[in-house]
């Protein structure tokens, strides 16, 4: 495993560097990452790992309705095609351009996203706009839309350049405790529309991650890491609309043979966060080494759309 964070500190320079070599193809270019990023080589012939398969579904599961998923304010219509328009949070607009958002009409409080990004800087939550600069709020949602809707995503995901635009996204911003874990994320991943496995982030830090711990669903902590996060340190109690949790997860994710989804609860309100088909991007270390065969156990790929 290389340590290339370390030897190219600055994201933004790693996110150019790869779409310079947006020339190299995916196979190669997803061998090359996985190599690199778990130490490990990646079959695709013959996958066994969780990681891998992830991979190669990047590279053959090609089933359109995910192109819909991905997007952050189309997804919406896929929520309400499933009959949980009620988990839906806020809107407040979508915009192709930070020049078509009227700032003054916003409250003071909202999170602004790019409908195609992933990961902390495709983010921005504004908890008080007063102390905001529009004009810098401004400037990052430009730089969002202007990646153009053919330019690969770093991990080679290809339903997030399948022709869509960059646009910016406003929605309602969740009041949470921070000295009860903050507004504490459940990630259900599903498998042919069944819900395996949970993981549960809280006490987020911007730019320093969250404590991460997984659990079965009968809501027991597994004696399981991942190389990216910090375990979680602190206990978290099992949501009284737990089982509805799990209902809801596995009606989103009945479409594909692998989803994530992840649902936050606000005082016993189910809240809708996003569909992920390429968890981490495939590129996680678990401790044991075990568990990522046991999850690639789980995920059956015998279909290619």
């Amino acid at each position: 495993m290389i340590d290339y964070k370390n030897i190219i500190k600055s994201r933004k320079l790693r996110r150019k560097i790869l779409r310079w070599l947006s020339f190299v193809p995916d196979d190669i270019m997803l061998k090359l990452q996985y190599k690199m990023k778990t130490g490990k080589t990646l079959d695709l012939n013959n996958p066994q790992r969780y990681t891998e398969k992830i991979q190669w579904y990047k590279l053959y599961y090609k089933n359109p309705l995910m192109i819909q998923c991905v997007d952050k304010s189309d997804v919406r219509e896929y929520v309400k095609s499933k009959g949980l328009e009620d988990i839906l949070i806020r809107c407040y607009g979508v915009y192709d351009s930070a020049n078509d958002i009227d700032w003054t009409s916003l409250p003071n409080q909202f999170v602004m996203k790019d409908t195609l990004g992933g990961g902390g800087s495709s983010v921005l939550i504004i908890k008080d706009k007063r102390k905001k600069d529009i004009a810098v709020l401004t400037k990052q949602a430009d730089e969002w839309t202007r990646v153009t809707a053919h330019t690969k995503s770093d991990g080679r995901e290809w339903p997030y350049y399948s022709g869509k635009k960059h646009r910016i996204i406003i929605e309602e911003y969740i009041e949470s405790d921070s000295s009860q874990g903050g507004l504490i994320d459940y990630k259900f991943l599903c498998f042919n529309g069944k819900a395996e496995l949970i993981y549960i982030l809280a006490d987020r830090v911007a730019g320093q991650g969250a404590g991460c711990g997984f659990f079965d669903l009968d809501f027991k902590q597994l004696p399981i890491t991942e190389s990216d996060e910090k375990p979680l340190a602190r206990h978290v109690d099992r949501p009284k609309n737990f089982q509805e949790m799990i209902r809801v997860a596995e009606k989103l994710s009945e479409d594909f043979p692998c989803a994530r989804i992840d649902l936050y609860n606000d005082k016993g309100k189910i809240i809708f966060g996003e569909i992920t088909f390429y968890d981490s991007s495939g590129y996680m270390i678990f401790n044991p080494d075990s568990f990522d065969y046991e999850l690639g156990d789980k995920f059956i790929i015998n279909k290619r759309i």
